[in-house]
């Protein structure tokens, strides 16, 4: 699939279809049930993704771990940066372009330092 993509096909990925576009699948909001074989994905961007971020919340009485604290985890051991990609926003990507797309901003993390807010139409091909 990475081969056709960078040979020209068009590909469009929601969801786990957009977080295999990274570099690897640890930034899921899924945990795997087993071990798989590798968390290698077709890294088609220089970065990893978590789609459908949601920003903490603060009221929340679930006091389970928010998508923020579990990127933070990620990076104690990765220096791979992370887009968080809120609901109805996307990736257009062109060549080595990356340019956020929808309504919404994305949140950027990178190993410690604090996360920043990407506007919509940003472009993106900085993020390595």
């Amino acid at each position: 699939l990475s081969e056709v993509v960078k040979n020209g096909t068009p590909y469009l990925g929601t969801s786990a279809g957009s977080n295999i576009c990274g570099l690897t699948m640890q930034t899921t909001n899924d945990m795997p049930i087993v071990y798989p074989p590798s968390f290698k994905t077709l890294g088609l961007i220089s970065f990893n993704l978590n789609p459908h971020y949601l920003d903490p919340d603060a009221n929340s009485k679930h006091m389970g771990e928010t998508r923020e604290t579990r990127i933070k985890e990620y990076h104690a051991f990765n220096t791979v940066p992370v887009l968080g990609l809120r609901e109805g926003s996307w990736l257009d990507v062109k060549g080595d372009t990356v340019t956020l797309k929808g309504d919404l901003t994305a949140r950027l993390f990178r190993q410690n330092q604090t996360p920043e807010e990407l506007k919509t139409e940003s472009d993106l091909s900085f993020i390595k």
